[in-house]
């Protein structure tokens, strides 16, 4: 990563909470990964990051890696990830990137995030050269009201308490969000559990045409409000109740092409809880209602 990037990434939580372009070129400058040997490549988080790596910032860093190692004519069209240790976000990442197969239709690449001579996540790929082929969908688009009319998310936490609420609304966001239903922090009060979890989407600004970043940055927007799901169905809401969590393992299918920077429906369900882990699933509709990805997440939940 450039100087200039790595100062584009410092000021991701210096800038206006309302988002926007700004906000969006420093999360671009994030996934900008420095090539630091062939198959190795190292990424950064911003100086006043959590205490813990945010899960969709190093699956788009990963998702990073493994693309720049594959032909830009092969598109991904699954990962699947595990979340091992938390990171720390006050040093660099270094993604090692194993180039399993390259074949006459499909490249496999396997990444491995090191920090501290530990591995703290693992993710493998597959990308495929573009081909035609039987076309069809059985999901169809919930009938939502359009994301213009909906509220923006710093709205939605005006006069809710508690440092997740906070962060909400005082962190820069890169990601426009527009929740349809409810937010959990305000059915957790009014006592409805509902089944699913749906928000509007969209990069807060302008992608330059790069299918790739917007593939990561979709990544990285697929680790928000999923786990939300889970905890919707039992009327809790993390520091607002004692909640423990962290996600586990990432699955995503990426359908058919899109882009990140123009709305698209988030739509996330748990079909199930146990044994202290939430199963949440989510699909990604453009404002057309085209199925365009499909994630799946389990999630580490202890409520006390």
């Amino acid at each position: 990563m450039t100087e200039l990037a790595r100062d584009a990434a410092d000021k991701l939580d210096t800038v206006s909470s309302a988002g926007g372009q700004q906000t969006l070129d420093r999360l671009v400058a994030l996934l900008d990964l420095e090539k630091i040997e062939e198959n190795i490549f190292r990424g950064v988080s911003p100086r006043h990051s959590p205490v813990r790596v945010f899960g969709g910032q190093v699956a788009g860093q990963a998702l990073v890696a493994a693309g720049r190692t594959v032909p830009a004519e092969r598109k991904v069209h699954s990962l699947h990830a595990y979340f091992i240790r938390g990171g720390d976000p006050s040093v660099p990442i270094v993604y090692e990137v194993d180039r399993i197969r390259d074949g006459r239709s499909f490249t496999t690449r396997r990444v491995v995030a090191v920090q501290h001579g530990k591995a703290i996540f693992s993710l493998s790929a597959s990308f495929q050269k573009e081909e035609p082929g039987i076309e069809h969908t059985s999901e169809e688009m919930p009938d939502v009201p359009a994301p213009e009319s909906l509220p923006t998310l710093r709205e939605r936490v005006e006069g809710y308490f508690g440092e997740t609420i906070a962060a909400l609304r005082d962190r820069p966001r890169p990601i426009d969000i527009r929740y349809v239903n409810d937010p959990p922090w305000v059915t957790r009060e009014t006592g409805e559990r509902r089944p699913h979890n749906r928000v509007w989407m969209r990069a807060d600004g302008k992608l330059p045409d790069l299918q790739l970043l917007h593939v990561c940055v979709l990544t990285y927007a697929s680790d928000m409000t999923l786990l939300d799901s889970v905890l919707a169905r039992h009327g809790v809401y993390w520091d607002l109740d004692k909640v423990l969590g962290a996600s586990l393992d990432h699955a995503l299918w990426f359908h058919r092409p899109f882009r990140a920077d123009e709305w698209f429906l988030y739509d996330s369900a748990s079909p199930t809880a146990s044994g202290a882990r939430g199963l949440a699933t989510g699909r990604f509709f453009a404002q057309d209602g085209t199925l365009i990805a499909t994630v799946v997440q389990e999630g580490l939940l202890r409520v006390l």
